[in-house]
């Protein structure tokens, strides 16, 4: 493993935050699948060295895989997977029956048929809360029956260079005819502040979404804190609606975690608390580089709010390559 390339194929890829991580450990994702047309259209402008298979997972077989990457069931270095974990999330309704939770099979279908050396399976951290733990345990128990040792941990961004607090559960399984115990990278680095990140960015870009008439009377009275004030909050707009989802970001304190929706007022407001944060500050809190493309700002929050930051990856795929691939 010294001399080559570990080689990697990644399913619910995304726009390519975890396909980027693996590049800069090294690796070489040699395909990625993904059905979202915008998601898959971002993968291809800045990943255009890796074949993109744009459709349903559930209509793709392991054999058609081993064709366009060209190795056998046994070869592939790492199997990398990212479920839609929405029926997971603590931002959602967790429905243990929501049918988003059971795509996690179409992954371990194909698991079980590649039998790659390492599989990196990542989901929300809400999938160990409360009843989700019940699906938690079917899914290490599916993992486990692959033939897999299986170590899950929670790992926060924001100590792995990401300017972003974004616990994520981060599934590592390693081939049990390797003989090699499965586990995870310890914290690199304290978090980094906006401020640290954000320094050089400015505002007054043409994809500034400004701040409203009402949350900018809450600004002016909002305290120096992440979560929104209810009492403010309702004083001025006269219910709760959104105000859940509006975070304040300090310039001296970690981001919280960046999501996919801007509906109504939500989103996360930049601390001169004007506008909400630009596509560019979001790149630099997802620890995207600044020359990665989007469409447009929208469907960059969106592709960011969904995505494993590329540093975390980076993080993860290093400590695979040192201490597995290297011995397997």
């Amino acid at each position: 493993m010294k001399n080559s390339r570990f080689k990697v194929v990644s399913t619910f890829a995304g726009c390519g935050g975890s396909s980027l991580g693996y590049k800069l450990a090294g690796g070489k994702v040699l395909m990625a699948v993904e059905w979202d047309d915008n998601a898959a259209e971002t993968y291809r402008i800045n990943h255009p060295g890796t074949y993109v298979y744009h459709g349903d997972i559930a209509n793709l077989s392991v054999q058609e895989i081993l064709n366009i990457i060209g190795l056998m069931s046994g070869e592939l270095d790492i199997f990398d997977g990212s479920p839609p974990c929405q029926g997971f999330s603590m931002s959602g309704k967790r429905e243990m029956h929501d049918g988003r939770n059971q795509l996690f099979r179409e992954y371990v279908r194909l698991l079980r048929g590649l039998q790659p050396k390492v599989f990196v399976m990542e989901n929300v951290a809400g999938m160990v809360k409360g009843k989700m733990k019940i699906i938690f345990a079917a899914i290490m128990r599916e993992l486990k029956a692959s033939g897999y040792n299986v170590s899950a941990r929670l790992m926060n961004a924001m100590y792995f260079g990401v300017p972003q607090s974004r616990p994520r559960m981060i599934f590592i399984g390693v081939r049990k005819d390797l003989g090699i115990l499965p586990s995870h990278p310890k914290a690199q680095c304290r978090p980094i502040t906006f401020r640290q990140a954000c320094y050089d960015l400015r505002g007054n870009n043409p994809d500034d979404r400004m701040l409203g008439e009402m949350l900018l009377k809450v600004a002016r009275l909002q305290p120096d804190s992440w979560s929104t004030d209810p009492v403010i909050y309702k004083a001025i707009k006269g219910n709760f609606a959104s105000s859940i989802s509006t975070q304040w970001i300090g310039w001296d304190r970690v981001c919280g975690t960046l999501t996919k929706s801007e509906i109504s007022t939500s989103g996360l407001v930049h601390p001169d608390r004007e506008r909400y944060i630009s596509l560019a500050e979001a790149k630099r809190i997802s620890s995207f580089p600044d020359e990665f493309k989007f469409t447009d700002r929208k469907s960059g929050i969106v592709r960011m709010g969904n995505c494993v930051p590329p540093l975390l990856m980076k993080a993860i795929a290093e400590h695979i390559r040192d201490n597995i691939l290297i011995v397997a």
